[in-house]
């Protein structure tokens, strides 16, 4: 043996020994680590924290909730909540595998939140702005009764105080368990969206990962300026149903924010890292 080769064969082994000592680590600490779902990586999830929820390795945008994406654009204690009252029923007495109670009472006990969208008053560097913010940890984001209520409510909030409006889409579209009364949100959020219009106030859509369906079809893309969140997922059917359809495959990058921008559906597509800087130079620039 060469003292070359036994220089490789001693890097080999302490190659190996380290990735057996972070496996060790992993699998002692699971609540530190978590796998990147686009390239594999283990990561420390403070890491992942400390990087606005992007893989480090991959620049894969985790998605995240409400709450979490308040705190990232709004400036600090500027958020005021609005509509905290209005809450979802049950009018339909629905049942699935499991009645719409249990669902929506399981909902609420993961996320904290009444329904899937929170709506309030907050300024983004320094621009005041009225806000709907969904949150897909609740029941995949659906639209029913209470989130085309709450937006609404924004919108009129909004044209009430002459206030600009953001609207952050994540949502896999109008919620079953509501039948006809979440399908009859679609016009009722288009409505106000025109009165916006009418009023002369700005209308800023933010989609985020992912965003389908009657939230797409309605207020999720009627705004003055649409932004799209880096690598986010946007479309009204799903991409299996379409090539089902139209029996064809389709492009790998369909239904991303980036085809969309190159086909001129949306205006501006930024990084995680930029998008508070996005907003609040489209808000300056109409004020």
């Amino acid at each position: 043996m060469t003292v070359q080769d036994w220089f490789e064969k001693r890097k080999e082994a302490q190659i190996q020994r380290r990735a057996l000592e972070a496996r060790v680590e992993i699998e002692a600490n699971p609540d530190l680590w978590t796998k990147c779902v686009h390239c594999d990586a283990q990561l420390l999830k403070k890491d992942i924290e400390d990087n606005n929820m992007v893989c480090p390795v991959c620049d894969y945008h985790f998605r995240v909730n409400a709450r979490t994406r308040i705190k990232q654009l709004f400036d600090e204690g500027s958020f005021e909540e609005l509509f905290t009252d209005i809450k979802p029923t049950d009018p339909l007495e629905f049942v699935d595998t499991e009645s719409y109670k249990d669902r929506l009472e399981a909902a609420q006990k993961k996320t904290g939140l009444n329904d899937a969208v929170v709506t309030g008053i907050g300024t983004i560097d320094g621009h005041k702005v009225s806000c709907a913010v969904m949150d897909f940890d609740f029941m995949g984001g659906s639209m029913g009764s209470v989130v085309g209520e709450k937006v609404t409510r924004a919108m009129e909030k909004a044209i009430e105080l002459k206030l600009p409006v953001l609207v952050i889409t994540s949502s896999g579209g109008a919620r079953m368990q509501e039948s006809a009364l979440s399908l009859m949100q679609m016009a009722k959020t288009a409505c106000a969206c025109a009165k916006l219009d009418e009023a002369g106030l700005l209308y800023i859509n933010l989609i985020t990962d992912p965003t389908f369906g009657g939230v797409t079809a309605s207020f999720g893309t009627l705004g003055d300026i649409i932004v799209a969140e880096q690598g986010a997922r946007v479309g009204f059917a799903g991409r299996r149903v379409i090539e089902q359809t139209i029996r064809q495959k389709l492009p790998a990058d369909f239904q991303t924010a980036e085809y969309l921008m190159k086909y001129g559906q949306v205006d501006v597509v930024s990084s995680r890292k930029d998008l508070k800087a996005t907003l609040a130079n489209i808000l300056a620039m109409h004020e």
